[in-house]
């Protein structure tokens, strides 16, 4: 299926506009106000001012944190003004959405040298030279006492407190800070002082995202329209990606990595990930699912056209056509990756039991854990598929194979 990647056409009507910022998304508040925004647009000639913000804490970008870019992307594509906002300010106070305690604030160093980070692998995704970069503490640091209790004075405690954390942790007798109140706060101020016409984010963030639309009304400003993503699953089809939870498919991951992760996306998953991460068309997308829903497309194929697509853009063509070679390598022919990661045992018995094998050699986070791949079959030793948990080995070299993706060469000290 070929891959649509070029430009969209900067004169896009405003239906066309808006049929393509409503892919996948969950919520935009409000329709109309949007499409009334696109409209004027079109007909003045002037750009919209996008803004999505990010607090630099933590450095590196998964698949989950492209979700938004990519949505920042269509809009640069179609032509408006892209603000990416790094929260190096807000960052230091820390995001309390969906936390149960006080965050621990990260320090102005650690900020900064996140945010560069994060620069540097947003723009594998948008366009550097029409992309503004802006770091709210340009303005929010130059605020003095009155400004921050004018700020204070636009929204009441019992405002704060329908925020479903902020709920949660009051009725639990949990600490909230003052200083966590002031967040949702600044970052609506960062729509105000930016001027905004649309903000993006998560669906977690619902609640900050509309406090910059109450603010600008406040403050006598045309209210910016919110545009709202779902948060990602990750590998396991079930939480959101994340790196705590291991489900996560990293930008900055070897090409053979990314490939094989998302060769193990489940069917049903596929499509959400093709709707929230591809660059083809929608045109395309319809005939996807059409012809997933036929039969005409076998769902490997789609699942290997979407590896390819990914790993291309962030690796490059040549080493995209690598993976896939690798991995049918190994999954097809049933044969070894190019390198198998060598490990030196120490046979302190005459046997061992395979499971302390394989925690020591990395393979697994435990015996337990090594236990339950070898009884789901997933565990094979020299291309033979081991079913007994208490299997035990003697002194020699071999190949294990546990999961999709994991290799060792078990050598003897």
């Amino acid at each position: 299926m070929p891959l649509d990647c070029s430009i969209i056409d900067t004169m896009l009507s405003p239906e066309k506009q808006f049929e393509i910022i409503k892919r996948g998304t969950v919520e935009i508040i409000l329709e109309k106000e949007l499409l009334r925004k696109l409209e004027k647009s079109y007909k003045e000639n002037i750009p919209l001012k996008i803004k999505a913000g990010f607090d630099p804490t933590a450095p590196d970008i998964h698949l989950g944190h492209t979700v938004l870019l990519e949505k920042i992307r269509q809009f640069q594509d179609i032509g408006h003004e892209i603000i990416l906002l790094i929260g190096d300010f807000t960052g230091m106070i820390g995001d309390p959405t969906g936390r149960s305690e006080t965050r621990k604030p990260l320090t102005k160093e650690d900020v900064l040298k996140n945010a560069e980070t994060y620069k540097e692998q947003a723009f594998k995704i948008l366009d550097p030279e029409k992309t503004q970069i802006r770091f709210n503490s340009e303005w929010l640091a130059a605020m003095n006492a009155m400004d921050i209790v004018k700020i204070g004075a636009m929204e009441t405690v019992a405002r704060m407190l329908e925020r479903e954390d902020f709920k949660k942790r009051f009725q639990n007798q949990q600490a909230i800070t003052i200083l966590e109140f002031y967040y949702p706060l600044f970052q609506a101020y960062d729509s105000v002082h930016l001027k905004a016409d649309v903000e993006l984010g998560g669906t977690d963030q619902r609640f900050n995202l509309l406090m910059g639309r109450q603010m600008q009304e406040t403050m006598g400003m045309e209210k910016q329209v919110v545009v709202m993503m779902p948060l990602l699953e990750g590998t396991d089809g079930v939480q959101k990606m994340s790196k705590s939870l291991g489900n996560y498919i990293g930008i900055t991951e070897s090409p053979k990595d990314m490939h094989g992760k998302l060769m193990s996306i489940s069917d049903e998953l596929m499509i959400k990930y093709y709707e929230l991460l591809s660059h083809i068309s929608i045109e395309e997308l319809h005939s996807l699912k059409e012809g997933l829903k036929s039969g005409d497309v076998h769902p490997k194929k789609a699942k290997e056209n979407l590896a390819m697509e990914i790993v291309e853009r962030y690796w490059g063509k040549k080493a995209a056509a690598h993976a896939k070679e690798e991995f049918d390598h190994i999954f097809k022919e049933k044969g070894l990756p190019e390198e198998v990661p060598e490990v030196k045992f120490e046979w302190e018995e005459e046997e061992v039991w395979l499971p302390k094998i394989m925690k020591v050699a990395g393979m697994t986070q435990s015996t337990g854990e090594a236990i339950r791949l070898i009884k789901q079959g997933a565990v094979m030793i020299d291309n033979e598929r081991v079913s007994d948990p208490d299997k035990k080995l003697t002194k020699g070299t071999y190949i294990i194979k546990a999961g999709k993706r994991k290799f060792a060469k078990i050598l003897s000290k």
